[in-house]
This record gives C-alpha cells, structure tokens and sequence, in this order.
C-alpha cells in the first residue's frame, strides 16, 4: 500500500527512480573516465581510422608520433604497471600504430590471453587470439635488437601478417634460438618484469598511458 503522501502526490515515485537512475548513470561515467589513459598535449590529435565495428577499423592508424622524440608505454595491468621504452626510430609504424591505439583507449580491459614459461601475449579484443583490429602491419625488421627478457614485439601466425594489436612481452630466453619470422620488435621493458612474469591468462590491461619527452636517449637492447 502507498504512504499517503505518495497517494497525494504520485509523481515523487518517479522523482526517486530518476534520481536513483541519475547516480548510477554517473558513477559508472566517473568510472569509465577514471578508466581512460591520460593523453599528453603531444598526442592530443591522435586519431584513429575510422571505426567500422567494435574495436575494428577500416585502415591502418595515422601517422601521428614525431621524428626526435622519446615515447614511453605504462601499462597498468592487474599484477601491477609495466614501463615500456618504445622505439620509433627502429620500428615507426609499429610504435605509432600502439601510440595511437593506446590513447584512445583500445586496450584497456583487454586481457591477456595468452601466458607461456618464456612469454605472455595480449591486445586481442576478442580474447582468444583469434582477434584484432582489423587490419595488419608491415614487416619491420630490428636486427640489431636480441629477444632477450622483456623484449617487446607484435604477434603473427606462422606465415601469416603482423597482427595490428596483439602484443607480447618476451619472459626469458627465446626457446630454441632466435625466431625465423619477423615479430616488429617496438620496445624494451624498462621496469616491471616481475610484473610480466606473474601474468595469467585472465589478467587484465586496465590502461597504457603513453609519455613524450625530447630527451633521446639510447634504447635498451
């Protein structure tokens, strides 16, 4: 039975739905904003291709870093942040593809579906390595770069394409001597290995923020 109240004034039910309605639509907005990298003012016109469904565009991503400056990739996973030194003097269009992915989100709560004694693997939208973003990368070969621990580089079938998002992060040595495929190797782990090494499948990317600065300063190998 209705409060009198109600009886006397049966708009304030809706009232109270709107309102209840009003905070969780905004806590889940303050939590998806909390959710987004934080982009620098370097970056700010980083836009992707046009999307043409979830997580899939119809091209390969602008060109967007700039010649002479030093990118930075922090990814916050969910056993802890990951400081990776990228390379876009070796590996531009790679680096640039992860950038421009990276601000805009495209990674956060992806998983990370893949974990070996000597790698983990992540960056697939559908979870199951199966996916990506609807495009591939070219070759670009770093031979200068050993696949030593925290090596960072893209994931490809066996004789097929770059794929254009997923990622992996090399554990320890490479089994079996160097790979005979090209894996565009784009960064070096600055910081967090252990992280890397406690990864499971199921763990989570929260976010990658990417950082610039103009200091160059000699990758690591």
């Amino acid at each position: 039975m209705l409060p009198e109240a109600w009886r006397r004034r049966p708009w304030i039910p809706y009232l109270i739905i709107a309102a209840i309605l009003a905070v969780v639509i905004g806590s889940g907005l303050a939590m998806n904003q909390a959710l987004q990298p934080a982009v620098p003012s370097q970056l700010a016109g980083c836009k992707t291709s046009s999307l043409v469904g979830p997580h899939a565009y119809v091209s390969r991503q602008p060109i967007c870093i700039q010649p002479g400056k030093r990118y930075t990739a922090t990814i916050d996973t969910t056993q802890g942040q990951i400081v990776i030194d990228l390379l876009p003097d070796y590996a531009p269009v790679t680096v640039n593809n992860f950038v421009v992915l990276a601000v805009n989100g495209y990674y956060n709560g992806l998983s990370f579906w893949d974990s070996q004694d000597w790698e983990v693997q992540g960056g697939d939208p559908l979870g199951t390595g199966r996916g990506g973003p609807g495009y591939d990368l070219p070759d670009e070969t770093t031979p200068m770069f050993n696949w030593t621990p925290g090596a960072v580089g893209m994931a490809r079938v066996p004789g097929g394409p770059v794929n254009g998002s997923q990622f992996f992060i090399v554990k320890t040595q490479w089994p079996n001597g160097p790979p005979t495929q090209i894996y565009n190797r784009f960064g070096s782990v600055r910081s967090g290995l252990d992280k890397v090494s406690a990864l499971a499948p199921g763990d989570r990317i929260n976010t990658v923020t990417i950082t610039v600065s103009d200091i160059k300063a000699s990758p690591s190998r």
